[in-house]
Parts: C-alpha cells; structure tokens; sequence
C-alpha cells in the first residue's frame, strides 16, 4: 500500500520551505519585475496570480473529493498552463497522482509523479514526488528501481526520516531484516529535524520485535 500525505502535511513542507526561503523569493522577484510594474504593482500581481491559483486548486478538489476525476482535469490543466511556478501546481499534481492510484491506474500516478520531480515548487515538492513514486514502484514489485530512486534525491532538507522509512521498507520486502531495523530506527532518529510518522514507524519496528527508543533517537 503507498503511504500518501494528506493535505495538512503537504502544506506543511510549503510553510516549511517558504519559511527558510521566502525573503530570498520575494527580493528576487522584486529586482526581476521592479523596474516594469514597481513595487506596489508587483505585489498586486503576485495576490491576484495567488488567490487565482488557489481557487483553481480548491475547485480541483472539490471535484475530486466528488468522484469526478474528468471534471477535475480542466482545473488541473489551467494549473499547470497558468500557475506552474506555483506551489498549487505542485499539490494539484501530488492530488491527482493519488486519484490515479486510487483508480487503480499506477502509469498515470508515476508520469504526474515524475513531472513533479521536474517541475516541482517549491523545490520540497520533487522530495515528496520522489519519496511517493518510491513506493509505488515498490508495490509493483520493482524494489532495484525504488532504492535507485532514493539514492539520486541529493539533499534531503528535512525528508530523512521519510526516505529513511521507504530504504527501511524495500529492505524488508527484500528480507534484509537488520538492514530494515537499521532504516527504521534511523527514520526515527531523523525525525525531529523533519517530516515523519513515529507512529508508523513504532508499528514497524514493533512488529519485528525491535526496541523502540523512548525519545525518538538513538542516542
């Protein structure tokens, strides 16, 4: 079964990544367009680009949320056409991959993962895509394919413990079970400086007769 963020989470790791990062944006975007719109203006079009983005990505799930997969198509498409610098084309994409694998349509779920990959903003998002496309091509049995895919991220910025748990899971799919206690203890220990589940991750080592450290870590 792929494990997949919910909503809240993935606004956390946009609030995360906006946190470290957005002074940074925002003082770039405004040397970019400062001389055409000035200022005031450009904060003008950054709110009405927002606010249409974000109405496009609440219509989306709406739809989604109603079964209407077709329907929601055209608000994802008006995404990723209008608003692919946004992190709502990003999360629109994450949300559509997750109907695709609930429709039972794994091909369709991995080409919207890989263009996250690509595409993703913030940058986070690929780190969530490749996470999630991990475990997909776990569960069709392609575990080689899921660690090569781990392996590749580079930096992790606060998702070791989720990618720590995915090495933790395609070892255990592949009998290396100290390996798996060894990934799992250490997704526990990546946990404070990061995105997680410790409660996935108690069950897991719980049920392979593990000790669980009180406080997370190892140490």
């Amino acid at each position: 079964m792929v494990e997949i963020y919910d909503a809240h989470e993935q606004g956390e790791v946009v609030k995360k990544w906006l946190k470290e990062n957005g002074s940074a944006i925002v003082m770039g975007l405004v040397l970019a367009f400062g001389g055409l719109f000035g200022f005031k203006q450009w904060q003008g079009w950054q709110e009405t680009n927002k606010q249409q983005a974000s109405t496009e990505f609440e219509v989306m799930n709406e739809l989604l949320s109603q079964n209407q997969l077709d329907a929601a198509m055209s608000n994802f498409q008006t995404l990723q056409d209008d608003y692919s610098k946004s992190p709502y084309a990003s999360m629109a994409a994450l949300q559509m991959a997750k109907q695709r694998l609930e429709a039972n349509q794994p091909d369709l779920a991995i080409g919207l993962y890989e263009y996250v990959m690509e595409n993703g903003y913030p940058a986070a998002m690929a780190l969530v895509a490749r996470e999630r496309l991990a475990r997909v091509l776990l569960d069709q049995g392609r575990a080689d394919e899921a660690m090569q895919l781990l392996d590749a991220a580079g930096e992790l910025s606060g998702f070791e413990s989720r990618f720590a748990e995915v090495r933790g899971d395609i070892h255990y799919d592949q009998g290396r079970l100290d390996q798996a206690e060894a990934a799992y203890l250490e997704a526990l220990e990546a946990l404070e400086s990061g995105v997680g589940d410790r409660s996935r991750l108690v069950l897991k080592l719980e049920a392979m007769g593990a000790t669980i450290p009180e406080d997370g870590s190892q140490s």
